[in-house]
C-alpha cells in the first residue's frame, strides 16, 4: 500500500529527520499559512504541545492539502536535489494558500487563528456563540 504521508516521501529520496524535514515543513507551514512552525505554535500560545492536535478543522484541511500536494508534486517530479524538494514544498503549499485565501474572501474569516485546543477548537465558533447567547438568555 503506498503512503500517504510526506515524510515517507522525503525518506524515499533520502533527506533526513531533522533539520531537513523541519526545514520543508516550515517552508510548507509559511507558505499556506503565513508562519513557520514556530511561529504559528507562538500565535496559539503554545509551550510543548503538538501543533496539528491544536489546529481548527481548517487548518487541518489545508495543512492536509498543502502536505498531499507536495508529496504527489515529489511523486511526480522525482526531485533530486533538496532545492528539488524546496521547490515541490513551495508548489504544494501553494494550493492550499491560493484555497485559503479563496475562502477567506468567500467567507470573510480568518482560517488561521489563535484558536487551539485549550479554546474548544472542536466546537465550531458560531456553535460556541450561539451556545454563550443561549446562556445569557436563560438568565
Amino acid at each position: 500500500m503506498k503512503s500517504i504521508y510526506i515524510t515517507d516521501e522525503w525518506k524515499k529520496h533520502g533527506l533526513k529527520e531533522g533539520v531537513q524535514f523541519a526545514t520543508l515543513t516550515d517552508i510548507i507551514y509559511k507558505t499556506w499559512a503565513g508562519k513557520t512552525a514556530k511561529e504559528y505554535k507562538e500565535f496559539k500560545g503554545l509551550k510543548k504541545e503538538n501543533l496539528r492536535d491544536n489546529m481548527t478543522n481548517k487548518e487541518l484541511v489545508l495543512n492536509m492539502l498543502a502536505e498531499l500536494s507536495t508529496k504527489e508534486i515529489s511523486e511526480s517530479k522525482n526531485p533530486k536535489s533538496f532545492g528539488e524538494h524546496i521547490q515541490n514544498a513551495v508548489d504544494g503549499a501553494t494550493i492550499a494558500k491560493n484555497a485559503r485565501v479563496e475562502l477567506e474572501q468567500k467567507t470573510g474569516k480568518k482560517v488561521v487563528t489563535p484558536l487551539n485546543a485549550k479554546d474548544g477548537i472542536g466546537l465550531v465558533q458560531d456553535t460556541k456563540l450561539s451556545v454563550l447567547e443561549e446562556d445569557e438568555e436563560s438568565k
